[in-house]
């Protein structure tokens, strides 16, 4: 809770600012053993198109697309119109000497049709956008470049994985030690992926588009107001000694002062996005999928030129390698574009959470082998994919690492 210091409300940086821990790394071995959703697995070559109602409301509901995730997606398409008129966009050159890709995925033929893109969400105020910033989101947009249609991965961000530097981690702390490249490659290495583009988007991006919005209608709860305002403070305030964060009220932020629907400004709604603490880490995500309704349905009601102003608002806190001419394939297809399912990586029921000695709390894949097989069956729709053999390594040193703090299965022994 907030404390009064010399009349400035403060927030602890231990409750309101390290956000590290939070989330679906503290989902129940019990929930991840559960049974798959009918989402997850793809659509098999023998199966028609379309769906029932009853089905496509059960994806619907298994779609966990955060603020920040779909965020990147208005963003990577407001880059295409960034770059090709000429607007300035940090960028951020990435060789292909630079990119690790598994030679298995090399030789797939499957994934030849599907273009993968790499987006990043980096909890930065300042619009520092490269190594030194642990990412908040990290997501797969994967595109069927034949059909239009758009998958979308988000990797746990407290996943036990190979940083792609034989080192094993959170995968969130790839982006900090080796930026983008290290980021994608980490993708890469583990998901057996060929990703070589990416978006990167800061922090303030989100509180900038609604803003440029005109804020959007939230109905806060009482009990939420006092960690919202908390948050508020841990984003803004100053400090000391990085621990507690001071901020004046009606100067470096507007408090919450009563429960209700009403406008949120940008900062106040990405602080309620943040709520960790009232209701369980589904509640959370919960407040991000109704922030997300409500930008989509402002910016469907916006005018060009208060677009125009949200895109101008946010390309300061995008950072891209991707080129003019990659850029314009997007542009001239974005119509046929559709998103149609997402999920969560590691899956539910091939996942677990827990210490890892002295490393700390992680999302554990059960294994990393199986869930590489169940990615690839959902966005390539490859129900025979077999792992390469670099991940069947890296799923015996996770399991190896894990298996004594959070169990393991016993026919899935690592090898020597």
């Amino acid at each position: 809770m907030a404390k009064k210091t010399e009349g400035k409300p403060t927030s602890s940086r231990r409750d309101y600012n390290n956000e590290y821990d939070y989330g679906e790394s503290r989902t129940s071995a019990t929930k991840g053993k559960k049974k798959a959703s009918a989402s997850r697995r793809g659509k098999s070559s023998t199966k028609k198109k379309g769906s029932s109602k009853k089905t496509a409301g059960k994806k619907k509901k298994r779609t966990v697309l955060f603020v920040m995730e779909i965020l990147l997606l208005v963003v990577m398409l407001g880059v295409l119109y960034g770059v090709m008129q000429g607007t300035k966009i940090t960028r951020f050159n990435i060789t292909e000497d630079d990119i690790t890709i598994n030679e298995q995925v090399k030789e797939n033929e499957t994934m030849q049709g599907y273009w993968n893109i790499a987006l990043f969400g980096v909890d930065a105020r300042d619009n520092s956008l490269g190594k030194g910033n642990r990412t908040d989101t990290i997501m797969v947009a994967s595109i069927n470049r034949d059909t239009g249609e758009v998958k979308l991965v988000s990797v746990f961000r407290d996943t036990y994985l190979n940083l792609g530097n034989d080192s094993y981690g959170k995968c969130n702390s790839a982006y900090a030690k080796g930026g983008p490249e290290l980021a994608i490659n980490m993708l890469n290495m583990n998901l057996d992926l060929d990703i070589q583009q990416y978006v990167t988007v800061g922090f303030k991006g989100v509180i900038d588009t609604i803003d440029a919005l005109g804020g959007i209608e939230i109905d806060v709860a009482e009990n939420e107001i006092n960690h919202l305002n908390n948050y508020q403070i841990s984003i803004v305030g100053k400090t000391t000694d990085n621990i507690h964060y001071e901020a004046t009220p009606g100067v470096d932020y507007t408090p919450v002062t009563s429960a209700g629907p009403q406008t949120l400004n940008g900062l106040q709604a990405t602080a309620y996005c943040r709520i960790r603490y009232v209701g369980n880490d589904y509640k959370r995500t919960e407040r991000q999928r109704t922030v997300l309704m409500k930008m989509a349905e402002k910016a469907k009601k916006a005018d060009p030129a208060q677009l125009n102003n949200i895109l101008n608002s946010v390309f300061p806190s995008i950072q891209t390698n991707f080129k003019i001419t990659e850029m314009a394939e997007l542009l001239t297809k974005v119509g046929d574009y559709s998103i149609t399912q997402g999920d969560g990586f590691p899956f539910e029921d091939t996942r677990t959470s827990g210490n890892i000695g002295s490393k700390g709390s992680f999302v554990v894949p059960i294994t990393l082998e199986k869930n590489v097989e169940a990615l690839h069956a959902f966005l390539f729709e490859d129900e025979e994919y077999t792992p390469s053999e670099d991940v069947k390594r890296y799923s015996a040193k996770v399991l190896s690492d894990t298996r004594s703090y959070v169990g393991g299965p016993s026919d899935a022994a690592p090898e020597d």
